[in-house]
Order: structure tokens, then C-alpha cells, then sequence
């Protein structure tokens, strides 16, 4: 039974589980990384701030406040079409930030990446219209 509910929890926790729906995002709303631009040199660990304007941020799960929602980090991937229908998946390429973070420091391999961040709703999936940044590349010394 305890292997039951651990294996569920990390199934839910993985954001493999999607409520396709439409949760709305105000006209305008728009995120952003407030301390990199395209083209930046970095070491790792990589610090990130994330910046967000137009909208609130709460953690995932938490049904409530309307225009609210959570940071996701893009790593080398990104998200188009159907899939931004359904809950952003949980891995190395799509780090969640579910309890409310504003920034966080993450290991990088040295090289070029891709980063985008958007925000999801209370159950990972993006909202509609999609609040989605720029896509940047830096390059980790």
C-alpha cells in the first residue's frame, strides 16, 4: 500500500496528470528574466530572477486569487501547440517552481542553453493566453 501512494504522488508530482482547460491570464501579462539577457556569459551554479508583471504569484494546488500562477524554467526545450493544453512536465528540461519561488540557482553544464520561462496554473498547465518569456541563450563558462 505504502509503494501505492508514494508511486501515485510522484506520478501527480511529475506533472504527468493534466486537466486540460483554459485558466485565464489578464490582457498584457507578461514574464521575464530580470538579471540575464540573450547572450550573457555565466558560471554554474546559474541565479536566476524571475520577473513578472500584470499578474500574482501562488503556489501550485492553491485554487483561489484569479490571475495568479507559478514560475516554470525551460532548459533546452520548449513548449508549442497542443502541449500548451496540457501540465508542463516535471524534469531536468521543465523545472517547476511550484511553491511561489521568484528566483532560484540552478546547476548548468558548461556550454550554450536555451532558456524560457512560463507560468502555469495552479495544476502546471499554462495559461490562456499563454504568459510565456523570450526565449534567451547564455553560455555557462
Amino acid at each position: 500500500m505504502k509503494n501505492t501512494i508514494c508511486a501515485v504522488l510522484a506520478f501527480l508530482m511529475m506533472g504527468s496528470v493534466g486537466f486540460a482547460g483554459e485558466t485565464p491570464a489578464p490582457d498584457g501579462a507578461s514574464v521575464y528574466f530580470i538579471n540575464l539577457k540573450d547572450g550573457d556569459t555565466v558560471s554554474s551554479p546559474v541565479h536566476i530572477q524571475f520577473g513578472l508583471r500584470g499578474m500574482g504569484v501562488q503556489p501550485a494546488g492553491v485554487e483561489g486569487k484569479p490571475h495568479t500562477g507559478h514560475h516554470h524554467l525551460l532548459v533546452d526545450s520548449e513548449i508549442v501547440g497542443e502541449d500548451l493544453d496540457y501540465s508542463i512536465p516535471a524534469d531536468d528540461h521543465h523545472r517547476h517552481f511550484g511553491g511561489g519561488q521568484t528566483e532560484a540557482t540552478i546547476e548548468l553544464s558548461p556550454g550554450r542553453h536555451v532558456l524560457q520561462l512560463i507560468m502555469g496554473d495552479m495544476n502546471h498547465i499554462p495559461h490562456n493566453p499563454t504568459v510565456m518569456s523570450e526565449r534567451i541563450t547564455i553560455t555557462v563558462e
